[in-house]
């Protein structure tokens, strides 16, 4: 790590480890799940929930601050910590997700890519420079490399041309200006080709980043490919920092990661499933809002003590949903996050014990039955 921070691996289990990240807004513990806060917050949840639902780190995203409310607004106010009251550490992706996401809208570069707006349509041009710029003005913990994410499947002179580009815009990054204190990881990818994933991260590796993440997974392969993408990617990364699987939110896909050395994770699945009414427990994904549950006095999950649970039966919150108040939808978050949570808590504590594998069986039992 640089003199920005540190990472500490104080118990290990197999690959699988407890970690500590101390970074200028505070110590993230890890494994850990940051919840998104793609535009400068967790939909429906104040930054006092998240401290209550025990929240060490959340993710915001540069391209969406970037459109919206751009740089000038967030400078002005002192930052993104201070824009949006949380006081704990802040990731930020890069935007090199969504330039993906817009492959209709952009037109790339070795410099770049320029786009037009989803929300207004105006020309925009995105790079390393610019991104650093942005994240430097967010004012973020960690700050993530401008990455090109391939498509799945990807042809394979695609894909090495994708990683080229990748490490000549890491470079780039690296060298950039950072914001007092600020984090920087380099993104590995390579889609499914084993050498190529550590080409990719022996290069990265070189360049002496604070942390490193495996990008391009979860964007639309089956499970099989997902998993051996982030056990090539993982594997040739330097085992003294941290590592962090983007976008992957799936309980038992978590578990696979940290039996496989990844530290960090982030998805949008408790958030998003909760807007349409899907209940995440420790036994698997259900539908809250489904008929069946008209007249249920029991709570989403009798096993859960979060607020929504100790306080309100199944019936009340599919009563919101379908009504569309949007207490339900909070009360829903408020549980989902809850249960990423306390699941997290429950694998550092495993691994502290040297019982991960034993937790993990336990797991597959209950999550995939």
């Amino acid at each position: 790590m640089s003199a920005n921070g540190t990472f500490e691996i104080v118990a290990t289990d197999g690959e699988a480890r407890r970690g500590r990240l101390t970074t200028a807004h505070g110590v993230v513990e890890t494994p850990v799940f940051m919840p998104v806060g793609t535009q400068a917050t967790v939909k429906t949840l104040e930054p006092r929930d998240l401290e209550g639902l025990g929240a060490s780190i959340i993710l915001s995203n540069t391209y969406h601050l970037l459109v919206r409310p751009g740089p000038e607004i967030i400078e002005t106010c002192g930052g993104l910590h201070r824009f949006m009251g949380w006081n704990g550490p802040i990731l930020t992706d890069s935007g090199g997700f969504q330039v993906f996401s817009l492959a209709k809208l952009r037109k790339m570069t070795d410099d770049g890519v320029a786009f037009n707006s989803h929300v207004d349509g105006r020309r925009l041009f995105l790079g390393p420079k610019e991104s650093m710029g942005m994240q430097r003005v967010l004012g973020s913990d960690v700050a993530m490399c401008f990455d090109e994410c391939p498509p799945y499947p990807c042809d394979p002179r695609y894909a090495r041309r994708s990683v080229e580009r990748t490490l000549q815009w890491a470079r780039r990054c690296r060298e950039e200006p950072r914001a007092e204190g600020q984090l920087v990881f380099g993104i590995d990818q390579g889609g499914d080709d084993a050498e190529l994933r550590a080409y990719c991260a022996r290069e990265l590796a070189a360049m002496d980043f604070d942390g490193y993440a495996v990008g391009g997974v979860s964007v639309g392969e089956p499970e099989d490919v997902l998993v051996r993408e982030m056990e090539y990617g993982v594997a040739a990364l330097p085992r003294e920092k941290p590592r962090y699987v983007m976008g992957l939110g799936d309980l038992w896909q978590i578990c696979e990661g940290v039996e496989r050395g990844v530290d960090m994770f982030d998805c949008v699945m408790p958030t998003r499933h909760a807007r349409n009414g899907t209940a995440f427990t420790r036994d698997g994904p259900y539908p809250v809002k489904a008929g069946e549950y008209k007249a249920d006095d029991r709570p989403i999950d009798p096993s859960c003590e979060c607020y929504a649970c100790r306080n309100f039966p199944r019936a009340y919150i599919r009563h919101l949903l379908n009504v569309g108040e949007i207490l339900g939808v909070r009360l829903l978050t408020i549980h989902n996050i809850h249960t990423y949570l306390s699941f997290m808590k429950e694998m550092r504590e495993a691994i502290a014990a040297g019982s991960f594998a034993a937790w993990k069986a336990e797991q597959r039992r209950r999550l995939r039955a």
